[in-house]
């Protein structure tokens, strides 16, 4: 595989791509043959499992394997997800996991030696170049992309790599699009992920056949899918689960404590409570709580671990409302049964705050690149986000609908990047660590 073939690798907070090109071909994903159906979008997810009685057997899963392994034993499982979001975190220095010390980029590495070996055959033999996507600003309240950059680069190194070039997400998602223009424009790149929502302004013209491109402007948002999930959560399920209700202490009405539901914004987080001191704080309140019934369900959410199917019930309502103006949420597991109505138009008032924080965003990279929205010829969306319709409101109230393209919204960036690496000058495109 390593002849004639160039990498593109999209490490992503919710999933990761991997793509091949060839010149003069498509790129081509690799495709995974994961327990429930064959996937190209990867899970970024680990799980770290040793059973107390034998710990030496400790076995190392990732992607859909990793889910599978924490759903079977989430006593015995350290789940790990979105852990992109630690990348550019000089706070995160290293996570103890089963008496053994993983700095981020030990996290990585161990990551994507699992993805290649799942991989198979199409993953084998890899090429010594690889192009890989970052974001345009990483996640965190005050982020240092030089540390990750650092970061990767250590991680991607281990693999074997030793020419390792990175590109902005957004820019590798218009190069793959940048295919499809018959004449000069300026393009505007939204990538919506599942942490960070990115956007980039390039210039692309053709030159001697080949795709030249001037970058003119970018920004970037720390939110993005993962926002939108727990926003549903918060609304939808928690009141259902108690917060919001009081309970009886010394002749007194208290609130119960919101803090027990800020574990939902991540579902991973929840089987970890089982053991807290929060958990022992919510079954002594389940017997003074004045809506008794709703404590028992949060009780039975955690002590049956059934956070994964809390979230898979969540995505099916937010897909669902990308194509509907309404549908029923569900949420059946166990004796809980959650079930209510929900129009887009209410969803869209609960993520209001993201959807504002994005389209600051999308107006910062306009004044970034001295534009305004008339000097944009296209725009294109990629990432699972950007089917949320009031996410794409926010390109409407802009442009008009005919500038506007999607398509690809998982593939975009890692083919672009596999693509990319074929071009003569890449200078134009990439940057190193």
């Amino acid at each position: 595989m390593t002849q004639g073939v160039t990498l593109g690798v999209d490490f992503g907070t919710t999933n990761t791509v991997v793509a091949f090109a060839a010149p003069g071909e498509p790129a081509r994903l690799v495709r995974f043959p994961a327990p429930e159906r064959e996937v190209f979008a990867f899970r970024s997810a680990l799980s770290f499992h040793a059973p107390p009685e034998t710990p030496s057997e400790r076995t190392i899963e990732a992607g859909p394997w990793a889910i599978d392994a924490y759903v079977e034993d989430p006593l015995e499982t350290r789940f790990i997800q979105s852990f992109k979001t630690f990348a550019a975190s000089e706070s995160f220095t290293e996570t103890q996991i089963l008496g053994r010390r993983y700095l981020f980029e030990d996290l990585l590495s161990t990551f994507l030696i699992k993805l290649r070996d799942h991989g198979g055959s199409a993953m084998a033999d890899l090429p010594k170049r690889v192009i890989v996507g970052r974001p345009v600003n990483f996640a965190g309240a005050s982020p240092n992309p030089d540390l990750a950059m650092r970061r990767y680069e250590t991680a991607f190194e281990r693999l074997g790599f030793t020419d390792i070039l990175y590109a902005y997400e957004p820019v590798g998602a218009a190069f793959f699009f940048a295919r499809e223009l018959d004449h000069d424009a300026t393009v505007l790149v939204g990538d919506f992920g599942g942490g960070t929502s990115d956007f980039s302004i390039i210039r692309f013209h053709r030159q001697d056949g080949e795709i030249q491109a001037v970058p003119l402007g970018r920004s970037g948002v720390g939110v993005a899918g993962d926002a939108f999930d727990y926003r549903i959560i918060d609304h939808l399920v928690s009141p259902e689960l108690g917060k919001g209700s009081s309970y009886k202490t010394f002749g007194k009405i208290l609130p119960v404590p919101n803090r027990y539901y800020s574990a939902f914004a991540r579902w991973d987080q929840l089987a970890l409570m089982r053991a807290s001191r929060d958990m022992r704080e919510i079954r002594a309140l389940v017997r003074e709580a004045v809506e008794k019934e709703k404590l028992e369900r949060l009780v039975e959410v955690l002590d049956d671990n059934l956070g994964y199917q809390l979230y898979k019930a969540v995505s099916t309502l937010k897909e669902s409302l990308s194509s509907r103006e309404g549908d029923l949420f569900r949420f059946a597991a166990g004796s809980i049964d959650i079930a209510r109505p929900v129009a887009r138009a209410e969803f869209e008032g609960w993520i209001a705050p993201e959807l504002s924080l994005i389209e600051t965003a999308v107006d910062e990279a306009l004044a970034d690149a001295g534009l305004k929205p008339e000097g944009i010829d296209r725009v294109f969306l990629t990432g699972g986000s950007s089917l949320v319709p009031a996410v794409r409101a926010i390109f409407h109230r802009r442009f008009p609908a005919e500038r506007i393209a999607a398509g690809s919204e998982l593939e975009s960036i890692a083919s672009g990047l596999a693509l990319m690496g074929w071009e003569r000058d890449l200078s134009h495109w990439t940057m190193r660590a």
